[in-house]
């Protein structure tokens, strides 16, 4: 897996790391039941404070993509309730597209964008 992070970027470092282990997930660059980096592996490797990676998988875990166990590490585990996913999804796609109209993006345009990236990941 490799994770870059951009410095310059308004993104926090940790939503940087969080949203690039789900796009690897989601492409499977990385599978349930593996293990990730251990925090300070990956601190080292990206070069970034390990609390800010500890921070990214721990809204992982809440999230329902990690299970964290003292042996094995970070583990991938998707145990996500799906009404709870959707709801997350539908909050965060309404703030998304509200900023695609503000920016006068028009409906086929958005339409046409989810239809891509989703392909992009497999979908159906």
């Amino acid at each position: 897996m490799i994770i870059t992070i951009d410095f310059n970027s308004d993104e926090a470092i940790y939503l940087q790391l969080r949203n690039q282990i789900i796009l690897a997930i989601a492409t499977e660059g990385i599978r349930e039941g593996e293990t990730l980096p251990s925090v300070r592996q990956l601190a080292d490797e990206v070069g970034i404070n390990m609390h800010t990676v500890n921070k990214a998988y721990s809204v992982l875990k809440q999230d329902g993509f990690l299970k964290l166990d003292r042996r094995r590490g970070a583990m991938i585990s998707l145990d996500i309730d799906k009404l709870k996913a959707l709801g997350e999804f539908e909050s965060e796609l309404r703030v998304t597209l509200a900023k695609a109209i503000c920016n006068n993006i028009s409906k086929e345009e958005a339409i046409d964008f989810v239809d891509r990236i989703y392909n992009e990941f497999g979908g159906q």
